[in-house]
């Protein structure tokens, strides 16, 4: 099922969902379920599989030349959400980006995708690889997100890049992000809703945002796309702060503002597993908020980690 048939069904009601990560190569599936199985009591409709590209390691060679490598850290994600849904019988939701895929990469992807039955895609650009600091597109890929949109888009209409091979249309729900505090990369807020409603326009069906914990910028965020026309459910990302460094890893990472109250109740703590309650108990009264405002899904951020959330999800559903 869709991620906006799921929002339909439930009338009104809040839903709960969460992401994971790939498990390091040399993990198995295991190591992902142990975290997953403790959360299905709350019913999850979706859950997010993130993708994670390639990166490069320079190897010295004896010759005193370098050679590149190229390195995959993670299984891939079309497993993991086949996985999931024989497992759990719950949809998945797979990440799709632009770095380091080429349009043929995306569409035998995609193709995949369509064949094991999964209904959603989340399109992403996604981030450069941290050997060279911005991000750089594949030479047959894409530059942005929307231009990922549009290719998912056109095989919802039986459109392939070689059609003489295709016999059939997909049926993907797009899913895109959005930044309540502006991506880093745009130079204010105004310019980065522009590119979102681009996203929009290309196929997207809903929106799910970057972390935040102050919710008025959701709020504002939420009120600045309604007034430029759009009108696709607005999901909330919610990532639990749990040790003292998530003051300036945080912002540093995600681009984000902390409130001054939450980072005072921070400092106050003597040590991590009190800074881990501070960072449950506001991630509750963050969600309690965000709940009475009728959003469409608590979409939590679980880096790989459950029982953070397990606490606060037990006190919201």
């Amino acid at each position: 099922m869709k991620v906006t048939e799921h929002i339909e069904k439930a009338k009104g009601k809040t839903l709960f969902s969460f992401e994971i990560l790939p498990p390091k190569k040399g993990d198995n599936l295991q190591t992902i379920f142990s975290n997953i199985d403790p959360l299905m009591e709350f019913n999850p409709p979706f859950i997010d599989v993130t993708y994670h590209r390639e990166e490069y390691e320079y190897k010295e060679l004896s010759n005193g030349l370098l050679e590149k490598i190229i390195i995959r850290k993670r299984p891939g994600t079309v497993g993991i959400c086949a996985a999931l849904q024989l497992k759990y019988k719950v949809d998945a939701v797979p990440h799709l980006i632009c770095g380091g895929f080429s349009k043929e990469d995306t569409e035998d992807i995609l193709i995949d995708l369509n064949f094991l039955g999964i209904d959603n895609v989340l399109v992403l650009r996604g981030d450069a690889i941290k050997s060279e600091g911005i991000f750089r597109p594949h030479p047959n890929g894409y530059k942005y997100a929307n231009e990922l949109v549009e290719h998912v888009t056109a095989m919802n209409k039986g459109k392939y890049l070689h059609d003489e091979y295709a016999s059939g249309a997909t049926n993907f729900c797009i899913g895109v992000a959005g930044y309540p505090e502006k991506h880093f990369e745009c130079p204010n807020l105004d310019t980065d809703l522009h590119y979102l409603k681009k996203k929009i326009n290309a196929g997207a069906k809903y929106i799910v945002t970057q972390l935040f914990y102050n919710n008025q910028k959701y709020f504002d965020f939420v009120d600045k796309c309604r007034n430029i026309g759009i009108t696709v459910p607005i999901i909330p990302g919610i990532k639990p702060i749990s040790i003292k460094n998530h003051l300036t890893v945080l912002p540093n990472v995600f681009h984000i503002d902390m409130p001054q109250d939450l980072v005072l109740e921070v400092e106050k703590c003597k040590n991590n597993k009190e800074v881990y309650e501070v960072g449950i108990e506001w991630s509750i009264q963050q969600c309690k908020e965000l709940m009475k405002h009728n959003v469409p899904v608590l979409h939590f951020y679980s880096m790989g980690r459950s029982k953070n959330i397990l606490k606060i999800a037990k006190e919201l559903f």
